[in-house]
């Protein structure tokens, strides 16, 4: 499994299903779709992206150091 860090390509918002999606080895689609559809369930779904975005690290750039 990958760390667990929003990437510099691929996000739409902040990056934070594709970091998700990563991790667990599925689509960046897919789990937009998930999470879309956990939204239609009561619960705090919206204020734990908002809190992931936050607190998950962004993916390191390269280093172009020789």
């Amino acid at each position: 499994m990958a760390a667990l860090a929003r990437p510099r390509d691929g996000r739409m918002i902040g990056g934070v299903c594709a970091a998700l999606a990563r991790r667990f080895g599925i689509s960046a689609g897919t789990m937009r779709l998930i999470f879309l559809v956990s939204c239609l369930l009561p619960g705090p779904q919206f204020l734990l992206y908002l809190a992931l975005w936050v607190l998950l690290p962004a993916e390191k750039a390269p280093s172009t150091a020789w």
